[in-house]
Protein backbone atom coordinates (compact mmCIF):
# COMPACT_ATOMS: atom_id res chain seq x y z
CA UNK A 1 0.00 0.00 0.00
CA UNK A 2 1.64 3.06 -1.22
CA UNK A 3 1.97 6.04 1.74
CA UNK A 4 1.41 9.47 1.10
CA UNK A 5 0.99 12.85 2.52
CA UNK A 6 -1.84 14.96 2.10
CA UNK A 7 -0.37 17.70 -0.37
CA UNK A 8 -0.10 14.59 -2.65
CA UNK A 9 -3.37 13.29 -2.76
CA UNK A 10 -4.43 14.97 -6.06
CA UNK A 11 -1.73 12.75 -7.73
CA UNK A 12 -3.28 9.90 -6.51
CA UNK A 13 -6.70 9.75 -8.05
CA UNK A 14 -8.33 6.57 -7.98
CA UNK A 15 -5.84 4.78 -6.15
CA UNK A 16 -5.79 3.27 -3.26
CA UNK A 17 -3.38 4.61 0.09
CA UNK A 18 -2.63 5.55 3.31
CA UNK A 19 -2.22 8.53 5.05
CA UNK A 20 -0.63 9.16 8.63
CA UNK A 21 -2.23 12.18 10.67
CA UNK A 22 -4.80 13.25 13.19
CA UNK A 23 -8.28 13.76 13.33
CA UNK A 24 -8.86 17.33 12.98
CA UNK A 25 -12.99 17.39 12.69
CA UNK A 26 -15.69 14.90 12.49
CA UNK A 27 -19.40 15.47 11.79
CA UNK A 28 -21.81 12.37 11.32
CA UNK A 29 -24.89 12.21 8.97
CA UNK A 30 -27.28 8.86 10.30
CA UNK A 31 -24.96 5.86 8.80
CA UNK A 32 -22.84 8.39 6.95
CA UNK A 33 -19.38 10.11 8.84
CA UNK A 34 -17.16 13.17 7.52
CA UNK A 35 -14.16 13.11 9.39
CA UNK A 36 -11.44 15.64 8.28
CA UNK A 37 -7.77 14.54 8.76
CA UNK A 38 -4.61 16.74 8.59
CA UNK A 39 -0.95 15.49 8.64
CA UNK A 40 0.90 18.51 8.30
CA UNK A 41 0.82 19.51 4.90
CA UNK A 42 -2.73 19.80 4.57
CA UNK A 43 -6.44 18.87 5.38
CA UNK A 44 -8.53 16.34 3.44
CA UNK A 45 -12.45 15.02 4.31
CA UNK A 46 -12.90 11.39 4.49
CA UNK A 47 -15.74 9.74 3.79
CA UNK A 48 -16.97 5.93 5.83
CA UNK A 49 -20.45 4.30 5.38
CA UNK A 50 -21.30 1.74 8.01
CA UNK A 51 -23.18 -0.40 5.21
CA UNK A 52 -19.53 -0.46 3.15
CA UNK A 53 -17.13 -0.45 6.08
CA UNK A 54 -18.74 -1.20 9.32
CA UNK A 55 -15.53 -1.75 11.71
CA UNK A 56 -14.11 1.05 10.26
CA UNK A 57 -17.28 3.03 10.89
CA UNK A 58 -17.46 1.83 14.34
CA UNK A 59 -13.81 2.71 15.14
CA UNK A 60 -14.26 5.90 13.66
CA UNK A 61 -18.03 7.18 15.25
CA UNK A 62 -17.13 9.24 18.10
CA UNK A 63 -13.49 9.44 17.87
CA UNK A 64 -12.10 12.71 19.85
CA UNK A 65 -10.31 15.52 18.25
CA UNK A 66 -6.76 15.01 17.24
CA UNK A 67 -6.27 11.39 18.13
CA UNK A 68 -3.97 10.31 15.63
CA UNK A 69 -4.70 7.76 13.29
CA UNK A 70 -3.30 5.52 10.60
CA UNK A 71 -5.82 5.83 7.29
CA UNK A 72 -6.92 3.41 4.26
CA UNK A 73 -9.08 4.36 0.96
CA UNK A 74 -9.77 5.38 -2.21
CA UNK A 75 -8.86 8.88 -3.33
CA UNK A 76 -11.21 10.56 -5.21
CA UNK A 77 -11.78 14.10 -7.05
CA UNK A 78 -14.79 16.20 -4.66
CA UNK A 79 -14.81 20.10 -6.03
CA UNK A 80 -16.80 20.45 -2.57
CA UNK A 81 -13.88 18.92 -0.24
CA UNK A 82 -11.00 20.92 1.26
CA UNK A 83 -8.65 20.93 -1.51
CA UNK A 84 -10.72 19.37 -4.42
CA UNK A 85 -10.38 15.45 -3.02
CA UNK A 86 -11.62 13.35 -0.26
CA UNK A 87 -10.67 9.64 0.51
CA UNK A 88 -13.11 7.40 1.03
CA UNK A 89 -12.45 5.14 4.23
CA UNK A 90 -12.01 1.90 4.17
CA UNK A 91 -9.90 0.98 6.82
CA UNK A 92 -8.59 3.05 10.25
CA UNK A 93 -6.27 2.65 12.74
CA UNK A 94 -6.37 4.54 15.78
CA UNK A 95 -2.72 4.67 17.18
CA UNK A 96 -3.74 6.68 19.93
CA UNK A 97 -6.89 8.33 21.43
CA UNK A 98 -7.10 11.54 22.97
CA UNK A 99 -9.42 11.01 26.49
CA UNK A 100 -12.54 12.34 26.16
CA UNK A 101 -11.47 13.05 30.28
CA UNK A 102 -8.72 15.55 28.93
CA UNK A 103 -10.25 16.65 25.39
CA UNK A 104 -7.91 18.46 23.11
CA UNK A 105 -8.18 22.30 24.68
CA UNK A 106 -8.37 24.25 21.30
CA UNK A 107 -12.28 23.33 19.87
CA UNK A 108 -13.37 24.46 16.56
CA UNK A 109 -15.32 27.56 18.72
CA UNK A 110 -14.29 31.21 18.79
CA UNK A 111 -11.39 31.57 22.17
CA UNK A 112 -10.10 34.64 23.89
CA UNK A 113 -6.41 35.54 22.94
CA UNK A 114 -5.33 35.22 26.32
CA UNK A 115 -6.52 31.51 26.08
CA UNK A 116 -5.02 30.87 22.74
CA UNK A 117 -1.80 32.82 23.81
CA UNK A 118 -1.37 30.34 27.26
CA UNK A 119 -1.84 27.33 24.57
CA UNK A 120 0.44 28.70 21.68
CA UNK A 121 2.05 25.15 21.36
CA UNK A 122 -1.62 23.85 20.21
CA UNK A 123 -3.02 26.58 18.72
CA UNK A 124 -0.31 26.16 15.61
CA UNK A 125 -1.88 23.28 14.45
CA UNK A 126 -4.95 24.78 13.42
CA UNK A 127 -5.65 25.58 9.74
CA UNK A 128 -5.13 29.67 10.16
CA UNK A 129 -2.03 29.62 12.16
CA UNK A 130 -0.01 26.34 10.04
CA UNK A 131 -0.87 29.02 6.99
CA UNK A 132 0.55 31.88 8.64
CA UNK A 133 3.90 29.35 9.65
CA UNK A 134 4.20 28.55 6.18
CA UNK A 135 3.83 32.12 4.71
CA UNK A 136 6.58 33.06 7.34
CA UNK A 137 8.84 30.59 5.84
CA UNK A 138 8.15 31.42 1.94
CA UNK A 139 9.02 35.30 3.45
CA UNK A 140 11.97 34.42 5.23
CA UNK A 141 13.27 31.71 2.24
CA UNK A 142 12.22 34.79 -1.03
CA UNK A 143 14.20 37.37 1.39
CA UNK A 144 17.27 34.86 1.65
CA UNK A 145 17.80 33.96 -1.80
CA UNK A 146 17.46 38.16 -2.83
CA UNK A 147 20.43 38.39 -0.68
CA UNK A 148 22.03 35.16 -1.70
CA UNK A 149 21.64 36.14 -5.32
CA UNK A 150 23.11 40.01 -4.53
CA UNK A 151 26.00 38.13 -3.20
CA UNK A 152 25.78 38.61 0.71
CA UNK A 153 26.53 35.79 2.96
CA UNK A 154 23.93 34.98 5.74
CA UNK A 155 26.13 35.42 9.17
CA UNK A 156 24.00 34.71 12.42
CA UNK A 157 24.59 36.90 15.45
CA UNK A 158 24.03 35.35 19.04
CA UNK A 159 21.19 36.12 20.93
CA UNK A 160 22.88 36.89 24.41
CA UNK A 161 24.63 40.08 24.53
CA UNK A 162 27.35 41.74 27.17
CA UNK A 163 25.51 45.47 26.42
CA UNK A 164 22.79 47.11 25.00
CA UNK A 165 22.67 47.32 21.05
CA UNK A 166 20.17 50.76 21.43
CA UNK A 167 18.53 51.93 24.32
CA UNK A 168 19.31 50.14 27.95
CA UNK A 169 15.60 50.71 29.14
CA UNK A 170 14.30 48.03 26.65
CA UNK A 171 16.88 45.43 27.67
CA UNK A 172 15.41 41.69 29.02
CA UNK A 173 18.33 40.87 31.83
CA UNK A 174 18.96 37.51 32.09
CA UNK A 175 21.64 35.22 34.80
CA UNK A 176 24.33 34.04 32.84
CA UNK A 177 27.07 31.80 33.97
CA UNK A 178 29.10 32.69 36.50
CA UNK A 179 26.56 35.37 38.04
CA UNK A 180 27.23 37.36 34.67
CA UNK A 181 24.62 39.55 33.52
CA UNK A 182 23.42 39.07 29.81
CA UNK A 183 20.79 40.50 28.01
CA UNK A 184 18.43 39.27 25.33
CA UNK A 185 19.83 41.29 21.69
CA UNK A 186 17.91 43.72 20.73
CA UNK A 187 19.37 43.51 17.38
CA UNK A 188 22.24 41.93 15.10
CA UNK A 189 23.48 45.16 14.09
CA UNK A 190 26.95 45.27 15.95
CA UNK A 191 27.72 41.70 15.78
CA UNK A 192 27.17 42.22 11.58
CA UNK A 193 29.52 45.22 11.83
CA UNK A 194 32.58 42.72 12.62
CA UNK A 195 31.54 40.13 10.34
CA UNK A 196 31.18 43.08 7.26
CA UNK A 197 34.90 43.68 7.91
CA UNK A 198 35.73 39.98 7.26
CA UNK A 199 33.23 39.23 4.40
CA UNK A 200 32.21 42.40 3.01
CA UNK A 201 28.90 42.26 2.52
CA UNK A 202 26.92 40.34 5.04
CA UNK A 203 23.41 40.22 6.47
CA UNK A 204 21.51 38.24 9.46
CA UNK A 205 18.11 37.46 10.18
CA UNK A 206 16.79 36.30 14.00
CA UNK A 207 14.84 36.86 17.10
CA UNK A 208 15.58 40.33 18.51
CA UNK A 209 13.55 41.35 21.97
CA UNK A 210 12.52 44.98 23.29
CA UNK A 211 11.26 45.02 26.99
CA UNK A 212 8.99 47.83 26.02
CA UNK A 213 5.83 48.10 28.50
CA UNK A 214 2.96 47.89 26.67
CA UNK A 215 -1.06 47.76 27.46
CA UNK A 216 -2.15 46.41 24.41
CA UNK A 217 -1.89 43.17 22.83
CA UNK A 218 -0.83 43.95 19.63
CA UNK A 219 2.72 45.05 20.91
CA UNK A 220 5.44 42.89 20.16
CA UNK A 221 8.70 41.82 22.84
CA UNK A 222 10.00 39.75 20.27
CA UNK A 223 10.20 39.67 16.08
CA UNK A 224 11.99 39.10 13.69
CA UNK A 225 15.26 41.29 12.31
CA UNK A 226 16.57 41.35 8.82
CA UNK A 227 20.49 43.20 8.87
CA UNK A 228 22.40 44.07 6.22
CA UNK A 229 25.97 45.62 6.42
CA UNK A 230 28.05 46.29 2.91
CA UNK A 231 31.51 47.32 2.99
CA UNK A 232 32.91 49.97 0.83
CA UNK A 233 35.92 51.74 -0.64
CA UNK A 234 34.95 54.52 1.71
CA UNK A 235 34.87 52.92 5.01
CA UNK A 236 37.76 50.56 4.23
CA UNK A 237 39.82 53.39 4.59
CA UNK A 238 38.83 54.10 8.17
CA UNK A 239 40.37 50.95 9.05
CA UNK A 240 43.12 52.33 11.46
CA UNK A 241 40.58 53.45 13.69
CA UNK A 242 38.93 50.60 15.82
CA UNK A 243 35.73 53.56 16.59
CA UNK A 244 35.37 54.40 12.71
CA UNK A 245 34.35 50.34 12.01
CA UNK A 246 30.97 50.84 10.94
CA UNK A 247 29.63 49.93 7.77
CA UNK A 248 26.36 51.48 6.01
CA UNK A 249 23.62 49.33 7.85
CA UNK A 250 19.79 48.70 6.48
CA UNK A 251 17.56 47.17 9.39
CA UNK A 252 13.87 46.97 8.98
CA UNK A 253 13.63 45.37 12.52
Amino acid sequence: MTTITIEQAGKYDGQEVTLKGWLYNLRESGKLLFPIFRDGTGIIQGVCALRENPEAFESLKGLTQESSVIVTGKIRAEKRAPGGFEIGVTKIQIVQKVPESTPFPIQLKEHGVDFLLDHRHLWIRTPRQAAILRIRAEAIRAAREYMDGQGYTLTDAPMFTPAACEGTSTLFEVNYIDDQKAYLTQSGQLYIEATAMALGKVYTFGPTFRAEKSKTRRHLTNSGCWSRKRLTSRWTKRWSSPRDWSPPSYSPC
